[in-house]
Parts: C-alpha cells; sequence; structure tokens
C-alpha cells in the first residue's frame, strides 16, 4: 500500500466527482421540506470540489484528496437520501 496519493489517481476522481456534479439532478419539488437539504447538499458537495481544485494548485494533493472525498460524500449521501437523482452507477452510490 501507498502512503502518496497520485497525480493520476486525483485526476480520475476530480473527473468522477466532477461528472457527478455536472449529471446529477435535484429530484424533489421546489415546495418540498427536502429542497433546503438537497440546496445545502448541492452547495457542500460544489464548495468542497472547489477546495480540492484550490489545494491540488497549490501541490497539496493529500488535501485535495480529502476534499473530493467530501464532496463525493455529499453528492452520494444526497442520492441515497432520496433529494438527488443519477443514473451512472460509476458515479453515484446506491442501495
Amino acid at each position: 500500500m501507498g502512503r502518496e496519493i497520485s497525480e493520476e489517481k486525483l485526476k480520475k476522481y476530480f473527473a468522477v466527482t466532477g461528472k457527478a456534479l455536472e449529471t446529477l439532478e435535484v429530484a424533489v419539488h421546489e415546495k418540498s421540506l427536502l429542497m433546503e437539504v438537497a440546496r445545502d447538499f448541492l452547495e457542500m458537495a460544489r464548495s468542497y470540489f472547489e477546495d480540492a481544485k484550490y489545494y491540488y494548485e497549490k501541490g497539496d494533493y493529500v488535501t485535495a484528496f480529502a476534499a473530493l472525498n467530501y464532496a463525493h460524500g455529499f453528492i452520494d449521501a444526497g442520492v441515497r437520501l432520496g433529494v438527488f437523482r443519477g443514473e451512472d452507477e460509476r458515479l453515484f452510490a446506491f442501495g
């Protein structure tokens, strides 16, 4: 097991998380009580994704990787909760 995060692995996670952010859909009605949850999860996912870019550009791959995992965690939590819809099992956690 390696103790470093390769640029190749980091780029893969950027691609997967970026594609997930581009393709997910909010799955709740605008007037639903869960709409605030959907907005919050999406904002957090986007913020962590932007943080990951910042740390990547600084050369801090470990923190960038951690931020990507947080971003994708909010995406997957939203899909499992049902506030996001995502169809591609390569991008989203199901069941």
